[in-house]
């Protein structure tokens, strides 16, 4: 992996990979729903987009005509904290995929037909995701732990702020974070990289938007309670935790934490919830980090009539890890699946060029294969039992989409805090 630096300061990382004959291209910027405002949530999905509906030289049929006319794929997507816009072409064709998306980048027009039918085309995905409450209910659940931050926005945004939005709109926020100190260009697969540095030189140079970024403020964990009112066959909840951001020295012990409770078919809650009682069809855990804090969250989808078993099954296992921690077998085998998983990652061009990215934006660093699997099995009993300390130091949230919520009101949500168990 090397760290380069175009003639205007655009950072760019590659990872030569001369065993495949693919190479995955992405430009990160450091901007998603966090960055947003109550009035206009939802503006860097809308952006997104809109990228792909056209610029000065290409239709969007013309993009999309292209990519698969090279046997490619492009695409993108926004979360909380960045939005990637990204493709992956044979090695000879990476020059027309770094030409489109440069033009996609910069010379986007932002039509107003073509706003307003992607107004419609978002207001559907908003709706698509009303009507999926498995989906809905871990937005409710930011909500739950984060109030009104940022970070519990959805990103999607609502419809009376997207409604409302115009091309200058958009304009006006692109230029305020689509900015060259917010911006990584990440590449990974069989590349010349002198070759490729020519070529983003010539279609990035350029980029000369600079700029300050707007402070951003960390989270309070509020641990509250949210129920929407949906008329569903099950019940959809989830119990969520302050986690660990993405710097904090105990976050691979918080991963394998997570394995253990909810993270794969061996886990506590898979074992206990599903295959040995068949309460729920669909029952897990997974750990969420920001840049300066985390979400632990169990999520269970079960009738009306056995939410009430599901949620005390989860506070006993919960109790349980505080008494009594992990066992040893728990701890080694999340440690070789999640060393597996991270090898196994490596072999896709697509993994790469994401894990790049990603760290270059978000950290500003980069660590080998070697040191991630020392860090990993560097992980010790005390560092599990530091971490649940964590999670559990106060009440947790709990949200939940369903028709009946008796049962999770009744919880009482510092049940697990220490003292209290």
């Amino acid at each position: 992996m090397n760290n380069y630096t175009l003639s205007n300061g655009l950072r760019v990382v590659v990872e030569y990979i001369p065993t495949c004959r693919s190479v995955s291209f992405g430009i990160w910027v450091k901007t998603g729903s966090r960055n947003e405002t109550p009035e206009n949530n939802g503006i860097s999905h809308f952006i997104e987009h809109m990228l792909f509906k056209g610029t000065k030289k290409r239709t969007a049929k013309d993009i999309a005509d292209l990519f698969d006319g090279i046997g490619g794929n492009v695409n993108a997507f926004t979360a909380k904290e960045y939005t990637c816009y990204f493709a992956k072409v044979l090695d000879q064709h990476l020059p027309l995929a770094v030409d489109a998306l440069a033009d996609m980048f910069f010379e986007s027009e932002f039509d107003e037909n073509e706003l307003s039918k992607e107004k419609n085309v978002i207001l559907e995905e908003i709706s698509m995701y009303e009507d999926t409450p498995d989906d809905k209910v871990h937005d409710e659940a930011s909500r739950a732990s984060y109030g009104d931050h940022p970070l519990a926005y959805s990103i999607l945004g609502l419809e009376e702020r997207l409604t409302a939005m115009t091309s200058d709109t958009l304009r006006e926020h692109m230029k305020a974070n689509y900015r060259i100190d917010n911006t990584v260009i990440s590449v990974a697969g069989n590349v010349e990289e002198k070759a490729l540095l020519e070529l983003l030189e010539a279609h990035f140079g350029a980029f000369s938007n600079q700029g300050e970024s707007n402070p951003v403020t960390a989270p309070t964990f509020s641990g509250t309670y949210l129920f929407h009112k949906k008329k569903t066959e099950q019940n959809h909840i989830c119990m969520t935790f302050p986690g660990l951001s993405i710097n904090d020295s105990q976050l691979y012990a918080m991963i394998l934490l997570n394995n253990a409770v909810g993270g794969g078919m061996s886990s506590r809650m898979f074992q206990e919830i599903r295959e040995k009682r068949g309460l729920a069809y669909s029952v897990y855990s997974y750990h969420t980090s920001y840049a300066d804090s985390g979400l632990f969250t169990i999520y269970a989808g079960t009738a009306p009539k056995q939410t009430k078993d599901v949620l005390d099954l989860t506070i006993e296992m919960m109790q349980d890890l505080s008494a009594k921690g992990l066992s040893d077998a728990e701890l080694h085998r999340g440690k070789e699946q999640l060393k597996g998983s991270l090898i196994l990652s490596l072999e896709s061009t697509s993994s790469r060029m994401n894990r790049l990215g990603k760290n270059e934006l978000m950290l500003g660093r980069h660590y080998t294969l070697d040191e991630l699997l020392s860090r990993i099995d560097s992980v010790t009993m005390d560092d599990i039992r530091d971490v649940t300390k964590r999670l559990l130091a106060e009440p947790f949230a709990v949200a939940m989409v369903g028709s009946n919520d008796k049962a999770a009101a009744a919880i009482g949500r510092d049940c697990l805090v220490s003292g209290s168990i």
